[in-house]
């Protein structure tokens, strides 16, 4: 997540809508601000906010509620 970032706050209220919905499976949700870590910006500059699950990218730009759902439940 980037301060300011307008994509940031619309991905931040879908996975927290999408977790929500899925009170039977243990997520733990970790934001992370690019501009604090240099290997994490210079990765991801151009693709704020990314998702990740478990330490891999599954999406980015714009985060889409029905393929992260299927994604969680798949992984529970």
């Amino acid at each position: 997540m980037k301060p300011g970032c307008h994509l940031c706050d619309d991905a931040a209220t879908v996975v927290s809508s999408v977790v929500e919905a899925l009170p039977e499976i243990p997520i733990e949700i970790e934001g992370k601000n690019i501009e604090d870590d240099v290997d994490l910006f210079a990765a991801y500059w151009d693709q704020i906010p990314v998702l990740m699950i478990n330490g891999k990218v599954h999406n980015y730009w714009r985060i889409d509620p029905e393929r992260l759902t299927k994604a969680l439940k798949e992984l529970s």
